[in-house]
């Protein structure tokens, strides 16, 4: 029984070393060699080309995107945010959490502006009619963000910009995106134990953002420790590993981030 014991305890370790912390070292060596700006006001904050002009969209659309956030914790994590246009407009709205005041800022800055210098990925798109019967969902759930009052940003393990975008993505299920696994955050659902199946019919549990597990359809299979995710996406295969991302299909066909609303 003792060897037994020792043996689940040296292969649960050993799972625990490869899953979770051998990634995130090679995501700290690859940050460490990065060039990245000395501090937030080095940074370049300006538009990224990212995203095409409002006005050469002709329809609704929304669109998810995440950077890497700056400092040692751009080793681990990105930043997430959220945009959106109906059909006509000239601009983008944007949505995002930043850690003063009042957490929930709109068009804070340019809808694909780069993050502490880095180039924004888009992460998720919806465009057309599918876009414009969700944008008044999404707008209900900005509106009723749980987190929103002043001082409630918490960088970790939540509610940060993560918790955020997370928190739209899964009152609106329609939109058929999530977060990629160094989101930081993202699992935060409130303190001490919470479970929620949202309305796309994933199952999230988490022990104060720190422990837990997702399952479901969007989410795949997934394993949280400490704000980061190991798992599988099985409706577009992909290996999801903490600090370095995606390796696999990517979440989103390149011809739905270029093509027109």
């Amino acid at each position: 029984m003792i060897a037994f014991v020792a043996m689940t305890l040296r292969w649960s370790l050993l799972g625990f070393a490869l899953a979770f912390v051998l990634p995130a070292a090679i995501a700290g060596l690859w940050w460490a060699v990065q060039d990245r700006p000395g501090s937030w006001r080095d940074a370049d904050w300006g538009p990224s080309g990212v995203l095409p002009p409002a006005e050469s969209v002709p329809g609704a659309a929304i669109r998810v995107l995440s950077a890497r956030t700056g400092g040692p914790k751009g080793a681990l994590s990105v930043h997430s945010w959220i945009v959106h246009k109906r059909a006509g407009d000239a601009r983008w709205t944007r949505h995002d959490v930043v850690g003063w005041g009042a957490p929930v800022r709109r068009d804070a800055y340019a809808p694909d502006a780069r993050w502490y210098s880095n180039t924004p990925d888009v992460v998720g798109a919806l465009a057309g009619a599918d876009a414009t019967a969700a944008i008044p969902a999404l707008e209900r759930a900005i509106a009723d963000y749980p987190f929103a009052g002043r001082n409630a940003y918490v960088i970790w393990p939540g509610p940060n910009s993560n918790t955020f975008v997370a928190h739209l993505l899964r009152a609106v299920p329609e939109l058929g995106i999530t977060l990629p696994p160094h989101a930081v955050g993202r699992d935060y659902l409130g303190p001490g134990w919470q479970a929620v199946r949202d309305a796309g019919g994933d199952l999230h549990v988490s022990w104060n953002g720190l422990a837990g597990l997702a399952l479901g359809p969007r989410a795949g299979i997934e394993l949280h420790l400490l704000g980061q995710a190991v798992g599988l996406d099985l409706r577009r295969p992909a290996l999801k590993l903490p600090g370095i991302g995606r390796l696999g299909v990517p979440p989103i066909a390149d011809a739905a981030v270029a093509a027109p609303g």
